[in-house]
């Protein structure tokens, strides 16, 4: 992820008509707005252990404010720590989406191109003494408080949402409108609330009142892996996408409660593309959301430590270590054992509206593959689509291709070989090569500039897409070898008393 996992992404703002998810909600000391505009998450889970790591850009009023997240167990001071932010840039690119470049190879000369940091945990500082002091009339009681970074946290239980509101309120926190109902299926499920204020001396705050918050992560057992999403839309204006990174052991991961989908993959597209890839692939989600309402897409479901084609350095095991691998399956405060090459890197994204009523809850998938360099069958094409298997190996990949110009002078020529650029090419004035260009920053990413049948070489029937024949005449077929050789976001972990029923739509 990453720039995360996170991630994660589009905007939570009053002021836009697309949010990004959070689990919870700001609060602050004043009526202004206050919004999330790249909320990225990486969840890790091994048994009933579950550790959560969430990176904020926040902008709102430079004063004290404070995130509010529902989480199922009393957390305590060893279960909660700042990471650096590199990880989540390293999450987010190696889960991302990815444009690749390829050149036919010389078809008398052909070969195959086959290419083959530390990040240190910081610090909690000395807890804060402990309080479990009952605030007089409102059923709310401070089960635990402590200081981690710029961060000081409480964690709260509450037996009234009215309370908690009132709570919240007399510690002069301005409530997003509407909260209080969001609040109350937490509280009667015995939820507690982590509620971590933000000391604005600690925070460098930038002209535009955008602070770059540490990114906190936790850690706890519980035996249902979900994740609370009703409480963000006390912040939403619309609708808002949510884009969830999961970590675990030989396991991808989908939803149990609603479709799930995967991102149209192994798309060969026009030259044009690489001049405004992000916004190619904002057209494509869109298209699929809209042909598949409701549902959560699948963008990479890929071993953690490889990649192929790699947009950038893959996950290391700092990375691994910081995201939770520490404390994947310990006993509290024990490390745990694991293995890097065991992880599988999932990649969830959803959109939904105002009106969802559920929670997500996420189940165990089998594994599968797709948006390989890969020849399936006897007709020369790559595979398409998703496919079981017995390992993870799927991801969203397009491709632009420069077919052989020059001349073909052997008797048994060998074509539809891809690679790197020849050098002639490389030679080229103003030659420039995307190289594998990852779409990473979705929530800023434009949408409504590109038009799909526009600018893809091949049908999609499965989005109800028939590709323009007109432009290039680029073919796309005849491939006869394999080049050789990944809201504010609300992604907490939530346990919950009853399992949703059945699989629905997301409104």
């Amino acid at each position: 992820m990453i720039r995360p996992v996170l991630a994660a992404l589009a905007t939570l703002a009053a002021t836009t008509a697309t949010a990004d998810a959070f689990c919870g909600f700001y609060v602050a000391g004043s009526d202004q707005k206050m919004f999330n505009d790249a909320t990225q998450v990486v969840l890790m889970r091994k048994g009933t252990r579950t550790v959560l790591s969430m990176q904020n850009n926040y902008k709102g009023p430079p004063e004290a404010f404070a995130m509010v997240v529902p989480v199922p167990v009393v957390l305590h001071e060893s279960d909660v720590k700042t990471l650096p932010r590199a990880v989540f840039e390293h999450v987010e690119t190696m889960g991302a989406p990815r444009l690749v470049e390829y050149w036919e190879q010389d078809p008398c000369h052909a070969r195959h191109d086959e290419d083959d940091g530390a990040v240190a945990m910081a610090a909690s500082p000395p807890a804060m003494a402990p309080t479990g002091a009952m605030q007089k009339n409102l059923g709310v009681t401070i089960e635990a408080k402590f200081a981690v970074g710029e961060y000081q946290i409480v964690i709260l239980s509450a037996t009234d949402s009215t309370g908690l509101d009132t709570w919240l309120k007399q510690e002069h926190y301005h409530i997003p409108g509407g909260a209080e109902p969001l609040l109350r299926p937490y509280v009667e499920s015995g939820s507690k609330f982590f509620v971590a204020k933000v000391d604005p001396q600690k925070v460098a705050f930038g002209p535009d009142q955008r602070a770059q918050l540490s990114p906190l992560r936790f850690h706890y057992d519980s035996d249902e892996f979900t994740l609370p999403i009703r409480l963000g839309l006390a912040n939403s204006s619309g609708t808002q996408d949510l884009i969830v990174n999961i970590l675990a052991p030989d396991q991808r991961y989908e939803v149990a409660n609603y479709k799930n989908v995967t991102i149209p993959t192994n798309i060969d597209v026009r030259d044009s593309v690489k001049r405004n890839f992000a916004a190619f692939y904002t057209a494509l989600f869109d298209r699929t959301i809209e042909k598949n309402p409701g549902a959560v897409v699948t963008e990479y479901a890929w071993q953690a430590a490889t990649c192929d084609p790699c947009p950038g350095p893959t996950l290391s095991a700092s990375d691994f270590l910081t995201l939770g691998a520490d404390v994947l399956d310990g006993p509290r405060g024990q490390a745990a054992p694991y293995a890097a090459y065991d992880l599988v890197l999932t990649r969830l994204h959803a959109r939904y509206g105002k009106t969802i009523t559920s929670d997500l809850v996420f189940a165990a998938a089998q594994p599968i593959v797709g948006g390989r360099e890969f020849v399936r069958g006897g007709d020369g094409k790559l595979e398409e689509g998703a496919q079981p298997s017995s390992q993870n190996n799927f991801q969203g990949r397009y491709a632009i291709r420069h077919e052989w110009t020059g001349p073909i002078n052997c008797v048994s020529p060998r074509r539809h070989i891809w690679g790197g650029p020849p050098q002639d090419v490389v030679r080229q004035a103003g030659f420039q090569s995307t190289g594998t260009q990852p779409a990473v920053g979705l929530a800023f990413a434009p949408r409504g500039e590109v038009q799909l049948a526009q600018v893809v070489l091949r049908d999609l029937p499965e989005i109800g897409i028939q590709a323009k024949r007109s432009g290039c005449g680029c073919t796309t077929t005849g491939r006869n070898d394999v080049l050789g050789g990944a809201l504010l976001i609300g992604a907490w972990l939530f346990v919950r008393r009853r399992r949703p029923r059945g699989a629905q739509e997301m409104p």
